[in-house]
């Protein structure tokens, strides 16, 4: 949080001295590049037709160790005037390297076999930055006193305890939609990797410096799903964000966030709870139509998370199972997709899909307990969506398809049975074939 602070101030400081901000860029992987890889960068520029050609550097000496021609590509789809593909894939000796071509020289990279090391811990710096409750990066408790019920027939005004969770991309609303997500992705990339010696313990579960024998990734997924279950109570009563867009009030930090919703300057925040129909507080409303594309996300992510645990906390994942059963049983009850809400402008996630959700939570209860009845389920909403619809249209407004990519079909093309394995790897293959013909 403080290096964002900084960033905003030197951004401020080059504009007040009238920097010019650079017309033209090299775009590389910031991470780096596996010796046997492909390896491509990007040139974009708001300048036109220039020399194609560049050279990559040894970053230690400056000498050229490679030469190629960049390839001319859709410029006008980033908004520029010149779009240049630099491939450098036959150059595979290890060591620090830079990129130049028209007068532009990009930021140094590594090719390595270890240019991935530590990579899956280090996202989680980013979780811990956003933790709401104690965020160890301020070292102090932020937001203590969410929330406040609204938009409930009954419990609206009523006090809620539902601390913990992130923080969304850098202020103070937070969403179960890409909550969830983030929780999920995170338990599967748990589950998908074999040797977990890859993942790091060096903070512990307040997410503060020093080793606490459980992996960092885990103790980030136990926040999440803390929260989860908090903004869940009961099997019909769930609650989607937390504050909303009049938390757009300038660059504060977390533990001095004095927002006024109502309840006074930093004293609740409102917490929102799912109702299946459009929502909004003010003029503004969004387009909900039900409660599956939520209720499939917290669904989804305590079935992986009572797979996850299962072996470490059994108590505690036979609870998460339970959780999961009742959450997909209300997706599917009031089928529809819920948007996130807004007071002072038309600002909302404007989901517009919820069978991958539903999906997805079937899915992971088949893979945790082997029941062909969640297959059959997974198999039944799966059919109802082949292709993520923005793969087809080559469009899509904010969030309109969230989360992008469907691990549903991810799930049902490893099966054993030859049919739904072979159908669900053909509906992924037709999905990358639409953007494959879009990008020639």
């Amino acid at each position: 949080m403080r290096k964002l602070i900084c960033c905003y101030f030197l951004l401020a400081a080059s504009l007040a001295l009238g920097i010019a901000s650079p017309a033209t860029w090299i775009r590389i992987n910031q991470l780096g590049y596996l010796h046997a890889n492909v390896k491509v960068a990007v040139l974009l520029s708001q300048e036109s037709a220039w020399d194609s050609s560049f050279v990559v550097k040894h970053a230690p000496t400056g000498r050229i160790v490679y030469e190629g021609e960049g390839i001319r590509t859709h410029a006008e789809r980033w908004g520029m005037q010149t779009a240049l593909r630099l491939s450098f894939t036959r150059l595979m000796e290890p060591g620090e390297y830079y990129i130049e071509s028209n007068g532009t020289r990009s930021p140094s990279f590594r090719i390595d076999a270890q240019v991935y090391d530590g990579s899956a811990d280090f996202i989680l710096h980013y979780m811990r930055q956003q933790r709401c409750g104690y965020n160890p990066y301020v070292e102090a408790e932020c937001h203590p006193h969410d929330g406040y019920i609204v938009d409930h027939p009954t419990r609206t005004g009523e006090k809620i305890d539902v601390r913990g969770g992130w923080h969304d991309a850098s202020d103070y609303l937070q969403y179960l939609a890409t909550s969830a997500n983030a929780t999920f992705q995170m338990l599967f990339a748990w589950q998908q990797t074999p040797d977990k010696t890859i993942f790091r313990d060096e903070y512990d579960a307040a997410g503060s410096k020093g080793s606490n024998g459980i992996p960092d990734i885990l103790d980030e997924i136990r926040w999440g799903l803390d929260w989860m279950l908090r903004m869940n109570p009961d099997s019909a009563v769930m609650f989607n964000q937390i504050a909303d867009d009049r938390d757009h009030a300038g660059i504060r930090l977390p533990h001095q966030d004095g927002v006024d919703y109502g309840w006074g300057a930093g004293q609740g925040w409102p917490v929102y709870f799912i109702t299946g129909q459009p929502q909004g507080l003010g003029e503004h409303k969004n387009r909900t139509t039900g409660v599956s594309s939520s209720a499939g996300k917290f669904a989804s992510a305590f079935a992986l998370g009572a797979e996850v645990f299962k072996e470490t906390d059994p108590d505690w994942a036979a609870m998460l199972q339970k959780r999961s059963v009742e959450a997909l049983g209300f997706a599917e009850a009031i089928p529809g997709t819920i948007q996130t809400a807004c007071l002072r402008s038309s600002y909302f996630y404007e989901e517009d899909n919820y069978v991958d959700d539903i999906e997805l939570a079937a899915a992971t209860h088949y893979h945790l307990s082997g029941d062909s009845y969640w297959k059959e389920k997974a198999d039944y909403w799966g059919q109802l969506e082949e292709v993520t619809p923005w793969m087809e249209l080559g469009r899509a407004r904010h969030y309109q398809f969230y989360p992008f990519v469907n691990l549903g079909h991810y799930y049902l093309s490893r099966l054993a049975d030859p049919a739904i394995r072979e159908k669900y790897t053909g509906y992924m293959k037709q999905g990358l074939q639409c953007l494959a013909e879009r990008a020639c």
